[in-house]
């Protein structure tokens, strides 16, 4: 290999890739040096503009190999999760545009069937891969179609129970179909659970791979068995697979064949062993082992902290290693105004501390949630199940029916996988499942895929179920006690991605009178009802409404399910004009829910909801997200001002 150094400053081999079809003129031994090239350009520009990071770093031989062995966008991958596909962006037709990244009206973060051909299927949430590869592929057999699908799935997506699904499915399938199993032993935070530990003892069985290769090598080597090598070879590996393994393969008991495990950043042998898989027909398992992160030491030695990324400067990064972190939970930033999660995270330690029967449940989210807090300090309380949300809900219902008290932290677009599971396993009988959805609203950057914007609008349709909208860190907190305390019926709390208004959030707890809403400030000829975070730009709002000599009445609702209907005739029958503000779906949502009230009771008041229209919010920082559904400072004004 030449001298990579000069390699990566002046990126060589990658100013001469625009498509995969540039990729394949060059000799298999050019390979490594590309993979330096792609590898530090993912870091340079994601130091200057930001986004996920770790993920794309690791699979970045992967990436080489697929477009090179396969002839794509003919042949078709599906990314799982798709904030692995940075390299395969760049390597198909968009690396000069690869700045604008997860930028408004930019590329976005994640593979978008709609931005290229070589996106096959939209990819933000995990464990979907399988399913839509099969999908692919079994209606390219139907339509006699010659070409190849290949799932890409992280060891952390494949704990989702779709996954599963998929793989039972396609065992019995004929469709021509590779998943690749990228086992780098971590979605955002470590994976967990007994597959985990299956995955492991594979790892360790690398004596079996050297053996079928010794077999498969001797064959060859007598020149008598001609095109039946692989078939004969294939038979004598399998006994030798339950010899080493002592148990048998768990993706061959599904009736695919198993290649693996392999070293992933080996690219040329990658290579190779692609081009052997893609002769054999049917359902396949590539497993690779990879380090999330690689190429960049900081986050190889913390690959949580660097999953994503809002920009960074590599030599300090690099000097910050020598001087690692020994703090443990989360640092309250230099502004002593902490993140709505993190406000969950430490007032949930303060009641499982004041009551045993406190448990907290989280799909695979314990850092971003900041349960992470809880497992700490309670370790046997406190259960991060996996990429599983439906699984998470259950479980949590399972726990409450036998008296314990489940906080189930999830981000509420994930949340909308388990739906289901919230209305069988618990509205029907109202077990008292403590549910705290995080990212709720708007979520900038992650796009469509991840804004939690539909939650108020499909858990409102449910019987037995409260929910709430904190204004602040305060009432989050009182909410959640007031949570604890219910006990009768499921209990929602919906807040926001992102810091509070609130320095002293910490005060004595307080129960919040379930359905009842506040009189923030008083006014004149229209009322503003505000549901949530956005509570708070109202109060700025009537700053500057008071210059401009208007003063509309604020109410915090808080509740959006059951609704203060005291508060609300006293509302319809005082003022004209009523505004509702919400950071969610206007279709069937808060400002929805009023319209009824206004509806069932006669009232003909003119009500405008402001909130999140009918259609998906693409990529932008979460203030022009806000800016373009009018629900900030500015369109609340003008909501106010206009006739």
């Amino acid at each position: 290999m030449k001298d990579a150094s000069n390699i990566l400053k002046t990126g060589t081999y990658l100013k001469k890739i625009d498509l995969p079809e540039d990729l394949r003129t060059f000799k298999v031994s050019d390979l490594p040096n590309i993979c330096a090239d792609l590898r530090n350009f993912i870091i340079d520009n994601v130091a200057d503009n930001g986004g996920h990071f770790g993920s794309s770093l690791g699979v970045v031989e992967l990436t080489v190999a697929l477009h090179y062995v396969f002839n794509t966008p003919e042949d078709k991958i599906v990314w799982d999760v798709g904030h692995q596909a940075y390299g395969h962006k760049i390597l198909t037709g968009r690396r000069k545009k690869f700045h604008t990244n997860r930028k408004k009206g930019g590329l976005s973060g994640f593979p978008k069937k709609s931005e290229s051909e070589y996106d096959s299927f939209v990819a933000g949430h995990s464990s979907i891969s399988i399913s839509a590869a099969l999908g692919m592929a079994t209606a390219s057999c139907l339509k006699g179609e010659n070409r190849r699908h290949i799932a890409v799935i992280g060891d952390g997506a494949l704990t989702g129970g779709v996954a599963f699904e998929g793989l039972n499915n396609a065992g019995v399938s004929e469709a021509d179909l590779l998943v690749v199993l990228n086992d780098n032993q971590i979605s955002i935070d470590p994976n967990v659970g007994a597959l985990k530990n299956y995955m492991f003892k594979l790892t360790k069985s690398k004596s079996f791979n050297y053996l079928r290769r010794s077999i498969k090598d001797a064959l060859q080597g007598t020149g008598k068995m001609g095109g039946n090598v692989d078939r004969f070879a294939a038979k004598i590996e399998q006994q030798f697979k339950n010899l080493l393994l002592k148990e048998h393969n768990f993706f061959e008991v599904l009736n695919f064949r198993y290649f693996g495990p392999f070293d992933g950043h080996d690219v040329e042998n990658l290579v190779k062993e692609l081009e052997v898989i893609k002769k054999y027909p049917g359902p396949k398992i590539l497993h690779i082992l990879t380090t999330k992160g690689k190429g960049f030491m900081p986050a190889e030695k913390e690959q949580t902290k660097w999953h994503s990324t809002n920009g960074f400067n590599q030599q300090e990064e690099h000097k910050n290693l020598k001087f690692p972190n020994k703090l443990e939970g989360i640092l309250v930033k230099n502004d002593g105004i902490l993140k709505y999660q993190e406000v969950f995270g430490h007032t949930l330690v303060e009641l499982a501390g004041k009551d045993k029967n406190i448990v907290g449940i989280t799909p695979a989210m314990p850092t971003g949630s900041s349960l992470n807090l809880m497992m700490k300090i309670f370790p046997k309380r406190a259960f991060d199940v996996g990429i599983c949300e439906q699984h998470a809900v259950t479980f949590a219902s399972g726990l409450a029916s036998e008296g314990l008290i489940p906080f189930c932290a999830i981000y509420s677009s994930f949340a909308q996988r388990a739906y289901d599971q919230i209305i069988h396993d618990v509205c029907i009988e109202s077990t008292p499942v403590i549910f705290c959805l995080d990212r709720a609203g708007l979520v900038g950057e992650d796009g469509e895929t991840h804004h939690g914007v539909f939650d108020m609008a499909y858990l409102r349709l449910l019987p037995n179920l409260i929910i709430a909208a904190p204004m602040n860190e305060i009432e989050l907190r009182n909410l959640m006690y007031t949570a604890y305390k219910n006990r009768k019926a499921p209990f929602a709390i919906r807040y926001p991605r992102g810091k509070g208004v609130k320095k002293d959030w910490k005060k004595p707890f307080e129960i919040i009178e379930i359905g009842k809403g506040e009189k923030v400030s008083d006014g004149k000829g229209t009322a503003i009802l505000s549901f949530g975070h956005p509570g708070n730009f109202v109060i700025e709002a009537k700053k500057i409404l008071e210059t401009k000599k208007s003063n509309p009445a604020h109410f915090n609702m808080r509740f959006v399910k059951p609704l203060d209907e005291i508060l609300l005739h006293e509302v319809f029958k005082q003022f004209e004009k009523i505004i509702t503000v919400e950071d969610g779906s206007k279709k069937g949502g808060a400002g929805s829910a009023v319209l009824e009230f206004a509806a069932e009771n006669g009232y003909k008041n003119s009500v405008k909801i402001l909130g999140i229209g009918d259609e998906f919010i693409k990529h932008a920082t979460v203030e022009q997200q806000q800016k373009a559904c009018g629900f900030d400072i500015e369109g609340i004004v003008t909501a106010v001002i206009e006739k």
